[in-house]
């Protein structure tokens, strides 16, 4: 899977947010039981923790998964039930 520095961040939901929506629901899971975003970060999506750009990559899409599941639910909804 790859994995780009910074999550998309409009207010449509794009074909990366599809790719995407298993990893940020286990974004969100590993956030709600506390684990810390340098561990949740390598487990789930490969990053090396320690290039100066991880953090910033990591709150991006857990910022997206959060949008995804609250402002952005009904077009991701919309979204995801069409066939692209």
């Amino acid at each position: 899977m790859l994995i780009k520095h910074l999550a998309p961040n409009g207010s449509q939901v794009v074909e990366y947010d599809r790719q995407h929506l298993a990893l940020y629901a286990a974004m969100l899971d590993a956030d709600a039981a506390g684990q810390h975003w340098t561990d949740a970060a390598w487990d789930l999506m490969g990053l090396d923790v320690t290039d100066t750009g991880a953090q910033a990559c990591w709150i991006s899409h857990l910022e997206r998964a959060r949008w995804i599941v609250g402002d952005g639910l009904r077009n991701a909804i919309l979204a995801f039930g069409q066939r692209g």
